[in-house]
């Protein structure tokens, strides 16, 4: 039998066939719907493809409109669900924070005016924004120019403290540090592009005009704070771009070949005050604001500051399309700190966490829950593909219900902010353009959980938890199981063949992580 559901057919539709000996009885539950005739078996025989075997699956299918279980399999267990944690993470901010929760970075004073000079500290103080570009900064200081101030005799200080001093999630993997999707989190950051990826600079290799000629190196946003260490050469073989532990000096090295085009690789920054710090104070000079102090970092702005210039983020329904679609951890974490800092008074894992719990326990989909970061990015977090059926089914009567539901990618759909993780999935079949989902990605944990429509125009949840395989990818199995709802009905269910997803494996470096997160390719 294995070695049939080994064999990849070249179309989509495998006939189900009754009685096939890998049906399993725990996967068609008492008192689940049984209108739908075989899609216990069909969604079976997709589980029991070897790519799966000796790993373990939780999955579980429900009518939106009802609620009523179709199909279950292993519900309760827990697993890792990588990025579908940013399901509960996304849900709990909208329904703490609020859909028009905004960021908000200051620039303050508690000095007095002399004419053009201002006597006293000038204080950048940031809640946690994502989203803050060089751009920003810019216009913030250009703000202090505006206002009339050439000097400022003190120092300026970054204020981070909104949010704590721990700057990585727990037991997220040291070889990820200079990772940009693995950033150091805090309130005060700054992102290099306009998929705001916090907390990180893009480094570019331009290969030299003849083998052997140095390589062009630059960095985006241009910056002081961290330092290249060149030591690439223009010729064969492969390129490396890498930050050295607890520092802000990256390594080039290797080889970029002539007339190739210039390598991108976004890196992370140590310490992202600092750098978001810095490159505000490049803007105070270059509008002629001089600073005479030096600058100090984590140090809170008095209480009786006033503003002198202030910026405010995109909305958070807004921000949650590039959060999802692209699956941004950095995103993810700094709602988390910010749930805490709006629900305890605290900017700290502990205490969002605690509110993110407390809000999904009202949504009765808490139940034997461990998450520990907002991202997933943390292999100690656990659950089951149970609970986040449970969640996609009770956020349908929220009021912010609508804004959730379109940042989840769009599969098949080729714009990046529609699409998004799942652009390149499950094109030319009835779910292209039809399913919704969040992905999640880590070494030996794959998931998909979101809606679909079937062939008769009815809504299903699902949620698809693959963890412990040994085969680079396992997204062929999430997408046949969505195709095989998408083209299920009342009386019949057939189970559809996996076929390979575009660019799951291109690149064996890039198994266990998500496709947005393989810059510049993507997905």
């Amino acid at each position: 039998m294995s070695r049939s559901l080994n064999r990849r057919v070249s179309g989509w539709i495998w006939p189900l066939v009754i009685g096939l000996a890998c049906t399993l009885t725990w996967s068609s539950p008492a008192g689940a719907d049984t209108s739908r005739a075989g899609l216990g078996a069909a969604l079976d025989t997709v589980l029991a493809d070897p790519l799966l075997k000796g790993g373990a699956a939780g999955v579980v299918v429900a009518d939106a409109e009802s609620g009523a279980v179709l199909y279950r399999h292993r519900p309760d267990d827990r697993l890792m669900p990588a990025s579908n944690t940013k399901l509960f993470t996304s849900a709990a901010a909208m329904g703490l924070l609020g859909p028009g929760h905004r960021f908000r970075t200051d620039v303050r004073t508690d000095g007095s005016r002399h004419g053009r000079t201002l006597r006293g500290d000038l204080y950048l103080r940031g809640t946690g924004d994502p989203t803050m570009l060089a751009a920003d900064y810019d216009r913030l200081a250009k703000s202090v120019a505006d206002a009339g101030i050439t000097k400022v005799t003190g120092r300026l200080i970054a204020d981070d403290t909104r949010f704590d001093a721990q700057r990585v999630g727990r037991s997220w993997a040291a070889d990820d540090e200079s990772s940009y999707y693995a950033a150091q989190i805090s309130a005060l950051t700054l992102a290099p592009d306009t998929d705001y990826d916090a907390g990180s600079v893009i480094v570019e290799v331009t290969p030299g005009a003849a083998p052997g000629d140095r390589p062009k190196v630059t960095v985006t946003p241009p910056n002081a704070y961290v330092r290249i260490d060149n030591r690439a050469t223009t010729g064969s073989g492969g390129l490396t771009v890498e930050r050295r532990h607890g520092t802000n000096t990256i390594t080039v090295s290797g080889a970029v070949p002539a007339g190739a085009a210039t390598v991108k690789e976004w890196v992370s920054v140590w310490e992202p005050t600092g750098y978001a710090t810095s490159v505000f104070a490049d803007a105070l000079e270059r509008h002629g604001v001089r600073v005479a102090g030096p600058t100090r970092l984590g140090r809170a702005t008095p209480a009786d500051a006033r503003v002198l210039a202030a910026h405010r983020s995109m909305p958070l329904k807004e921000l949650l399309v590039p959060f999802m679609k692209l699956s941004n951890n950095i995103h993810a974490e700094a709602l988390t700190k910010a749930i805490g800092y709006e629900a305890a008074g605290r900017g700290t894992w502990d205490a969002g966490l605690e509110a993110t719990a407390d809000w999904l326990k009202k949504q009765g989909a808490d139940a034997g829950v461990r998450q520990v970061d907002g991202s997933g990015l943390s292999r100690m977090d656990n659950i089951a593909a149970g609970r986040l059926t449970e969640l996609l089914l009770s956020v349908r009567d929220e009021p912010w219900y609508a804004d959730w539901y379109a940042s989840l990618p769009v599969a098949c759909d080729p714009d990046r902010f529609v699409g998004g993780t799942l652009r390149s999935r499950m094109c030319d079949t009835p779910a292209a353009g039809n399913a919704r989902g969040k992905t999640g990605s880590l070494t030996g944990a794959s998931a998909l959980s979101g809606y679909v429509t079937d062939a008769d125009g009815r809504e299903l949840v699902y949620s698809v938890v693959l963890n412990n395989y040994l085969a680079e990818s396992v997204k062929s199995l999430e997408d046949a199981i969505v195709v095989t709802l998408a083209t299920s009905g009342e009386g019949h269910a057939e189970a559809v063949a996996p076929r390979t997803v575009r660019g799951a494996t291109a690149d064996a470096a890039d198994a266990g992580r998500e496709c947005a997160w393989a810059k510049p390719r993507g997905c």
